[in-house]
């Protein structure tokens, strides 16, 4: 999809959906599937009935499926012929089952990121999906924005020289409920794979994949709450910050030797970014999102499986694997563990 291109405009045969999970996130996202010309809501699954139905009449879904005392809503979703692709909403922790469950009832897979909890979980999930010509994709939305888009073009055109340094921040207040998912183990919980993947995001396009990364951390029970990462690249470097306890500037900042590009807050929804040459002449673009900003990655799934692909071409299975590599070195030196899935 190019930037100009209205991501909600159909792009071939309309796509049965099946919404997993029914909570915050599915909640925000689930509008933007409806929205695109080619969706239709199948059906929603969650543990309890009344929830599932629930989510079913806000959102427009046509089936909602609850625990039965036979099987659990995930499985009588999955046995629901007409559900062709699911996003996949729940914790962490969860993806990796939910995916393999998935794969074996045949559908294909938008799933939230974090995309599992360690890189040998994403190896495999992406080997079955092989395996079965199934499509997956994980959905880290920055990726598919029309920015994102625009601000590679100017790095490649060499809009700042080549860039060497880029600084990233990504940080709020979590809740302080020490039962949310942000801060329990067995969800997944912690900075880095909640915001990992955003605040890697900006280095990694203006300098490629790190080639190796010194982390240190302050810890809330077992999960990282506040996490600093320097990375190192070929002649080039990056420092991000990801906090679950201190609400940061969310902004991130590509430096080259002609110049630099400003991406402001929320860095990872971004609408607009500056460009300041050497003489400090700055110039901003606007790139506005449609609607909360989940329709492009929706429409980038929707375009493969409706072209028999596997895999997106802008979020591919080799990106999320080396992104799960980073994010298990990353833990591995500030000590996070998940003992469920790290020793699987």
């Amino acid at each position: 999809m190019t930037e100009t291109q209205n991501p909600l405009t159909a792009t071939g045969r309309t796509l049965g959906w099946g919404i997993v999970s029914t909570g915050a996130i599915a909640r925000k996202v689930t509008p933007d599937i409806s929205a695109l010309e080619d969706a239709r809501l199948v059906a929603v699954s969650s543990r309890g009935q009344d929830s599932a139905e629930e989510f079913a009449r806000d959102f427009g879904v046509e089936k909602a499926y609850g625990n039965d005392a036979d099987r659990t809503g995930f499985e009588r979703l999955l046995a629901d012929p007409e559900v062709e692709v699911l996003y996949i909403a729940t914790p962490h922790g969860q993806h990796y089952e939910n995916m393999l469950q998935a794969l074996d009832a045949g559908k294909h897979i938008v799933c939230e990121k974090a995309f599992t909890i360690t890189a040998a979980e994403a190896r495999e999930v992406l080997r079955v999906a092989a395996e079965k010509d199934l499509f997956v994709m994980e959905g880290l939305w920055t990726r598919f924005h029309p920015l994102r888009a625009r601000v590679a073009e100017l790095l490649d055109a060499g809009e700042i020289g080549t860039p060497r340094w880029v600084q990233a921040d990504l940080g709020f207040r979590g809740p302080a409920d020490k039962s949310h998912r942000l801060w329990r183990e067995d969800a997944g919980g912690g900075a880095t794979l909640d915001m990992g993947c955003y605040v890697l995001h900006w280095p990694w396009l203006a300098l490629g994949r790190p080639t190796g990364v010194v982390a240190q951390t302050v810890k809330r029970g077992n999960v990282d709450a506040l996490t600093q990462v320097t990375a190192t690249f070929d002649k080039a470097g990056a420092q991000m910050n990801m906090s679950l306890v201190s609400q940061g500037p969310r902004e991130a900042v590509i430096s080259g030797h002609e110049g630099y590009i400003s991406i402001p807050a929320p860095m990872h929804r971004a609408e607009t970014f500056t460009v300041t040459d050497a003489q400090g002449q700055a110039r901003e673009e606007s790139w506005p999102l449609v609607g909360r900003g989940y329709s492009y990655e929706m429409r980038e799934a929707t375009r493969c499986i409706q072209e028999g692909l596997r895999e997106s071409p802008i979020m591919p299975w080799e990106d999320t694997i080396a992104q799960m590599d980073l994010l298990d070195e990353i833990r591995r030196q500030i000590g996070v563990t998940f003992p469920e899935h790290d020793e699987a």
